[in-house]
C-alpha cells in the first residue's frame, strides 16, 4: 500500500517504523554512521523554511487485525523551493530492488510536475546502490563533494587549543551557542551573501539576508537541530570577518554537522579559517560532551580548506553528489517503462 504520508498527523508507531526503516538503510549503506532516534524526528520530517513545501508518501504493510498500522519499508519525500523539488527515498533493504524505489520516484516526479517545478535534484551518497538506481532512471551527476568525519576521540586537544589562539591581531573570537546575537545578524548575513558565488565547499543550507538569516535559526530550532557558530570579528570596523557553523541534531546527537565556514575575502590571509574551526571544537567539546565526531562536506578544488580540515585531524570517508534530471524527461522515461 503506497499512500501520501503527513509525518505532522501520524502515528507515534508510525514515525517508529519509519525510523526503523532509515536505521536498515543506514546498517546497509553507511554502516559506520550513527544510528538515529526518535527524538524531533516528527519535527525535522514536517517543519520547513517559510515558502517552502514538504510532500511525503510511504509505502506500508496491510493494516494488522487489530489495526495496527503495518511496517513502512519506503518514504519518499520532496521539498519544494524555489525552481526545484529536492527528493529523498528510503527504501529497506529487504524489498530492495522489487520495483518500490522506482514506484516512490515516479509519484513525487508526477507531483513535482503538477506543481509547476521543471527539475528534480537529489544527493547521491557514493559507493551506495543509490548511484546506480538514480542513473539508471537518467540522473545526471551534477556536482561532487567529500565527506570527512572527525573521531572527537583521537583530537590532541592541547594542539588544538593552540591552533584556536593563532589569528592574526585585531581579531576577536565570539562563541555564539544558538546563533548569532541579535546585534550582529546584519553584519553575519553580509558576510555571507559576500561570498555567495565562491564555491566555499558547503552543501548544506545557507540563508544570505537577515529575515532569512532568522527564518533559517527558528527552523533548525524547530527542527530539534541546535546551531553553534564562532565568529571573528574585524576590531577596528565590527565587521564579522568570518564565522563557522556546527549542528547538532536532536536525532543523531554523538555526530555533528559542520555547516557554512566563511571568512571575507578582505580577511583572508590571518589565520581566521583554522582558528574559528578549532574555537568551535573546544567549545563543543563542554557544551556537548556526548559528542563524539563531526562531519563535514567539502568540494575537491578547495584547497585551503581541505588543508585545514586535514589539520585539525578530519579524515576522507566518501563522495557525496548531487544529481539531477528534467521533471518531464524523468517521467516520460518512468511512464514508458510501464
Amino acid at each position: 500500500m503506497v499512500r501520501e504520508w503527513d509525518p505532522r498527523t501520524a502515528s507515534s508507531v508510525e514515525i517508529a517504523s519509519l525510523l526503523d526503516t532509515l536505521n536498515a538503510v543506514l546498517a546497509a549503506d553507511l554502516p559506520q554512521d550513527p544510528p538515529w532516534r526518535e527524538s524531533s524526528l516528527r519535527e525535522y520530517l514536517s517543519e520547513v523554511m517559510p515558502g517552502e513545501r514538504r510532500i511525503s508518501w510511504v509505502a506500508q504493510d496491510e493494516p494488522a487485525a487489530d489495526g495496527t498500522p503495518g511496517q513502512i519499508l519506503g518514504q519518499v519525500q520532496v521539498l519544494l523551493l524555489g525552481g526545484i523539488g529536492v527528493l529523498e527515498v528510503l527504501v529497506h533493504p529487504s524489498v530492495r530492488r522489487s520495483g518500490l524505489g522506482r514506484t516512490l520516484v515516479k509519484l513525487a516526479a508526477r507531483r513535482i510536475r503538477d506543481e509547476g517545478f521543471g527539475s528534480i535534484g537529489v544527493e547521491v551518497v557514493g559507493d551506495t546502490p543509490a548511484v546506480a538506481f538514480y542513473e539508471s532512471l537518467g540522473f545526471n551527476r551534477e556536482y561532487v563533494e567529500t565527506r570527512s568525519v572527525l573521531d572527537l576521540g583521537a583530537v590532541d586537544w592541547p594542539v588544538l587549543a593552540e591552533m584556536a589562539t593563532g589569528v592574526g591581531a585585531g581579531y576577536h573570537l565570539e562563541f555564539c551557542p544558538g546563533g548569532p546575537p541579535d546585534d550582529l545578524i546584519e553584519a553575519y548575513a553580509r558576510a555571507k551573501a559576500e561570498v555567495r558565488d565562491v564555491d566555499d565547499g558547503e552543501l548544506r543550507p545557507s540563508s544570505y539576508d537577515p529575515e532569512r538569516l532568522r527564518d533559517s535559526l527558528d527552523t533548525l530550532h524547530r527542527r530539534g537541530m541546535k546551531p553553534y557558530i564562532v565568529l571573528a570579528t574585524h576590531e577596528q570596523s565590527g565587521e564579522v570577518a568570518g564565522l563557522t557553523e556546527v549542528v547538532v541534531p536532536a536525532q543523531h546527537p554523538t555526530r555533528a554537522d559542520q555547516y557554512d565556514t566563511i571568512v571575507v575575502q578582505d580577511h583572508r590571509g590571518y589565520g581566521i579559517d583554522r582558528a574559528i574551526k578549532a574555537r568551535m571544537l573546544l567549545e563543543l567539546r563542554s557544551a556537548e560532551p556526548d559528542l563524539a565526531e563531526v562531519q563535514t562536506w567539502n568540494a575537491q578544488a578547495n584547497e585551503a580548506m581541505l588543508k585545514v580540515n586535514a589539520e585539525l585531524g578530519y579524515r576522507p570517508d566518501r563522495d557525496w553528489c548531487e544529481y539531477g534530471v528534467d521533471v518531464a524527461e524523468l517521467v516520460h522515461r518512468l511512464d514508458a517503462q510501464h
